[in-house]
């Protein structure tokens, strides 16, 4: 089996060589066809689909088989998240997922799902917990900056050792402009000076330089998702209408290997959802036939032409051909 975190030598290396660039052992989910052929749920066969090198858009997802609409393909679990900064008193730490807070809770601690998560969140948590975040997160709030957060949260677990630097070099990355990479020196010092302050040493954050950190807010700028919790009830889903209306949705946002391989189209055959959790799944919209590429929107579909090829070029970087934009729809 791989290793979760592709380092950028073998992705370089093995690229060229096949189109087949990772196979599916790191998501498995049991679908419809699994339990209609009586396989045992806790032994669930890998989910139909496959990543290989498209023509024109890089990498994508294809199916193995037909896939029916409504069809869990699969699942997946993030290599990083973070709350959002108005949502840490409300949500797990770890999870995401709506927490209420105890009678003792104290202002400016996080919140615990679960024992399980608090013991998850370790990996990271213990580094965190005995630095003082506070110019960093001031810093990101003026700025309205979210995606640091993540690159500090994966910082502190490649110093813990449940990370490696380079967890996230198979990604695509952004293009960065010079007048970027000098604001983001201003967030490494901050993210810099938290840790030495709270006694870590200089040969811990030897990989803490302006190319990792510029190189890690590359790969998070197009492959993070803004993470919106449905719920499984109709007080989740009122709390979600309201939370829209005051464009505070999301409850935080989160990296994926297998998700961050799928293309964009703003005529969609699967999307992807978040249930009570930051646990990722994606479903088939339509039938999906064998071979296919699999495809979801990065934006909100319901927007007019000019309006998504805008966003998609200021935010992804590039030009979108599907046959909705072609046709002016």
């Amino acid at each position: 089996m791989l290793p979760l975190h592709l380092s950028r030598h073998f992705a370089q290396r093995c690229f060229p060589r096949s189109k087949l660039l990772l196979t599916s052992y790191f998501f498995s989910t049991t679908s419809a066809t699994d339990d209609r052929r009586g396989s045992n749920p806790s032994q669930p066969s890998p989910p139909p689909i496959q990543v290989l090198l498209t023509e024109s858009a890089g990498r994508g997802v294809f199916a193995t088989r037909s896939i029916e609409p409504g069809e869990l393909i699969h699942t997946a679990k993030p290599l990083v998240s973070h709350p959002s900064i108005s949502s840490i008193e409300k949500v797990c730490y770890f999870c995401l997922k709506n927490t209420p807070q105890p009678s003792d809770f104290q202002p400016h601690k996080v919140l615990f799902c679960s024992e399980e998560c608090r013991e998850q969140a370790k990996g990271f948590y213990e580094v965190e917990k005995e630095a003082d975040w506070s110019a960093f997160v001031a810093h990101c709030r003026t700025r309205g900056l979210k995606y640091p957060f993540l690159a500090k949260r994966l910082a502190c677990m490649v110093i813990s050792g449940v990370a490696s630097a380079d967890s996230l070099d198979i990604l695509q990355p952004a293009r960065l402009s010079a007048e970027m990479i000098s604001q983001m020196e201003e967030e490494l010092c901050l993210l810099r000076d938290a840790l030495e302050d709270s006694g870590m040493k200089g040969e811990q954050l030897t990989f803490l330089n302006i190319e990792w950190y510029a190189g890690v807010l590359a790969r998070i700028r197009i492959n993070a998702f803004r993470i919106e919790l449905a719920g499984n009830t109709y007080e989740d889903l009122l709390a979600l209408a309201a939370a829209s209306v005051e464009s505070e949705a999301a409850v935080g946002n989160a990296v994926y290997m297998l998700p961050s391989f799928y293309n964009h189209d703003c005529d969609p055959n699967t999307h992807i959802v978040w249930v009570e959790n930051v646990e990722a799944r994606l479903k088939a919209l339509r039938e999906i036939e064998a071979g296919e590429e699999l495809r979801i929107c990065y934006i909100d579909a319901s927007m007019d032409r000019d309006a998504r090829q805008n966003l998609l070029s200021n935010g992804f970087g590039f030009e979108c051909n599907c046959p909705r934009c072609m046709s002016n729809d």
